[in-house]
């Protein structure tokens, strides 16, 4: 006959009740933070590339070289008229030469500004939505009859290698969370096992006693979601500790595509949710783990 409640209450303190192995809630920590911080920065990564998608979808950079100062003011002016009346464009902005002698001051120094240096005349089009390559083609045979040469250039297809080394990021960001969870389901089998092989003699006890397979699994998985609880909770502070270190740090980049990458409520919702994933696989490895090794002792 299966144990009385008093009796299955007595046999689970026939196993002791300390946590497994040890160190495993450390570990369960560890790889629950390691998770975090591989969660945020994935999706930090596709908050980024969203908003810099967004923002520059519907971008265009036109570029006049010209020699001569007054020529290039000139036909930057044509050109801004003529971008001005197609229906595809919302607005036109002429770059100011100080501005543009601001953005090279690093790279040439003070001549950026003095006029020995020609610079290029820059225009800032924006458009109603994303242009086709037609469509840019077009606008590129209307200030061809301006002036041969003018270059046009549609921000999101030179910043298709940057959008396509995010994604791979984002895609080693999910590969690294699921060999970590990998890692944790072995570490915890790991633990269950060694805990399982160290007390069955007492399991063998409990059986002859009339417990049934379901009580002693029970018995191992409360110490399997003590040890998964702390853990979790122990490494989600650490990850997002970490996350806040590590997002300090690039805001002072003072950056502006890299201030499209913060972390929005659902985020943060998402990582918190971390760390009930890893209780939850926890105590599902830890339930197959005992499962098959009280099969193996019949």
């Amino acid at each position: 006959m299966p144990l009385a409640t008093g009796e299955a209450k007595a046999s689970t303190r026939l196993l002791p009740q300390t946590r497994f192995g040890g160190p495993m809630p450390w570990v369960i920590a560890i790889l629950i933070a390691l998770v975090v911080i591989a969660a945020a920065g994935g999706l930090a990564l596709r908050g980024l590339a969203e908003n810099a998608r967004a923002e520059l979808s519907g971008a265009l950079t036109v570029q006049i070289v010209e020699a001569n100062g007054e020529s290039r003011a000139a036909l930057a002016e044509a050109a801004a008229a003529a971008l001005a009346d197609d229906r595809l464009v919302t607005s036109v902005r002429i770059v100011p030469e100080s501005e543009l002698a601001a953005l090279l001051e690093p790279w040439l120094g003070a001549s950026a500004a003095s006029g020995d240096v020609p610079i290029p005349a820059l225009i800032d089009v924006e458009l109603s939505r994303q242009a086709t390559a037609r469509e840019i083609a077009r606008l590129r045979e209307t200030l061809d009859t301006l002036a041969p040469g003018i270059r046009v250039d549609a921000q999101s297809q030179w910043l298709g290698p940057v959008y396509d080394a995010l994604a791979a990021l984002q895609y080693l960001a999910l590969a690294l969370i699921a060999l970590i969870a990998f890692a944790t389901a072995a570490a915890v089998w790991l633990a269950a096992r060694n805990a399982f092989a160290n007390h069955r003699e007492t399991v063998e006890i409990i059986h002859l006693l009339g417990g049934t397979d379901a009580q002693v699994t029970r018995i191992f998985q409360r110490a399997v979601l003590r040890d998964a609880i702390f853990g979790g909770l122990i490494g989600l502070a650490l990850g997002i500790g970490a996350v806040w270190l590590l997002g300090r740090q690039f805001a002072a980049l003072e950056s502006g595509m890299v201030a499209g990458g913060g972390l929005g409520w659902t985020d943060w919702a998402v990582i918190a949710a971390i760390p009930v994933g890893g209780v939850v696989l926890a105590l599902i490895t830890g339930r197959i783990t005992i499962g098959f090794a009280l099969r193996q002792m019949l």
